[in-house]
């Protein structure tokens, strides 16, 4: 009988529990190890060996893990522990580098090389971003890792590698087709003119673009030239190209020769340019305001036929801020002629505008994404919708508006 002064025996552990116990408390003490710089190489290394899972994890991860025990870690049969060596020896290899003993140098290249060859790739890409910067990092590594079959680790690599000199650039080129890879070497920085001959020569799209958007990038005037003559028909180049600071007067010329009147206008108000060039450039700019106008007045008008000339028609063109066919659209809706459209658009009332998609019978959602789309207002100067979706006008109001741009 247990009296109130008495504490109940404590029930007996059988020796499964008790061992069961020892090692939870075993693998606690482990864990706690595991992640101190201060457990010392041979506490380490035994945990590196006979660990749990999570313990080696974290010897991995640990800064303070002898070379030895990353070498051995570097082959661990759980990617996990492999990834978390890969992110730390990678981060870290500089400073391996800088031990006085030669054979601590040799492990920590040993472990780099052995983690490049990773069977996993998730432990390749993440061994590639932690020193694709590095300029100490063996060259034979970085090209393995920049030819390896996996995108996710060639790519950075690739990009940022100051290991990769113009010859390793130039036979990466010519030995793919794949365009990511094509355009991370046109992405790079100080490319020079013999890599970016040999990125324009492959007439890639995307690697074309990367390579003209790239200021970094020294492009000689006859590959310019040789990229213009392509480039009619390549949508993608022509913004890349008219932006560039090192374009002849003859690329300025031949590139008003197709681009669009936004970008003609861009051209034109580069500094530098030559009066003859400005004449020129201005006549290509009337020329290509009256085609797109005429291409667009036929689109128009094709919608009319078709009745499909509506809200969504509308809107869409707003939506792609294609303001030519807005202007067109609004005036063969609106009953009025195309300059006053125009000057209602340019004049950045938003009540006009209101007023006139309301006499236009489209709704309040157009109006509204006609001022923020394409008259590019903001703040104080939008007027939005009242409960939502309502013209926030009265009729009267409206007319107003209207009649102040001569619209009855």
């Amino acid at each position: 009988m247990i009296t109130p002064r008495q504490k109940p025996a404590s029930k007996p552990l059988s020796a499964g529990e008790a061992l069961q116990l020892l090692e939870q408390h075993a693998r606690e003490a482990q864990d706690v190890f595991a992640s101190r710089v201060d457990a010392g190489p041979e506490v380490l290394d035994y945990l590196a060996k006979h660990g749990a899972t999570a313990t080696r994890r974290a010897v991995a991860a640990n800064p303070a893990t002898p070379a030895e025990s990353n070498h051995l870690l570097a082959s661990d049969v759980d990617k996990s522990v492999r990834k978390a060596l890969a992110s730390k020896i990678g981060r870290l290899f500089p400073g391996l580098l800088a031990e006085e003993q030669k054979h601590l140098r040799d492990m920590a290249i040993a472990t780099l090389e052995k983690l490049a060859r990773d069977e996993v790739s998730e432990v390749r890409a993440i061994l590639a971003e932690e020193i694709a910067l590095h300029d100490c990092v063996p060259k034979s590594v970085i090209q393995m890792l920049a030819h390896d079959s996996d995108p996710k680790v060639a790519l950075p690599v690739i990009e940022f590698s100051p290991r990769l000199d113009d010859r390793d650039l130039i036979q990466l080129v010519v030995a793919t087709r794949a365009s990511n890879i094509l355009s991370a070497v046109a992405r790079r920085k100080n490319l020079s003119g013999d890599v970016s001959d040999a990125v324009a020569t492959t007439l890639d799209i995307d690697a074309v673009a990367a390579l003209l958007a790239n200021t970094d990038a020294a492009i000689r005037t006859k590959t310019l030239d040789k990229i213009i003559s392509q480039a009619a028909e390549v949508a993608e180049w022509h913004v890349p190209l008219v932006v560039r600071a090192d374009l002849s007067r003859n690329a300025i010329r031949r590139l008003a020769t197709f681009v669009g009147s936004a970008l003609i206008d861009t051209l034109a108000a580069r500094s530098g340019l030559d009066e003859a060039t400005r004449n020129h450039l201005k006549s290509k700019l009337e020329d290509r305001r009256s085609t797109e106008a005429a291409a667009e007045a036929a689109v128009v008008e094709a919608a009319r036929q078709a009745g499909t000339l509506n809200e969504a028609f509308v809107a869409e063109a707003v939506e792609e801020c294609r303001k030519e066919t807005v202007v067109r659209a609004l005036s063969v809706l609106a009953k009025t002629d195309e300059a006053t459209v125009r000057r209602v658009i340019e004049s950045r009332s938003a009540k006009g505008a209101i007023a006139l998609v309301w006499r236009a019978g489209l709704s309040m959602r157009v109006a509204f994404k006609l001022q923020t789309q394409v008259m590019r207002l903001a703040g104080n100067d939008l007027v939005p919708a009242r409960r939502g979706i309502d013209f926030p006008l009265t009729e009267d109001e409206m007319r107003w508006h209207l009649g102040y741009f001569g619209i009855t």
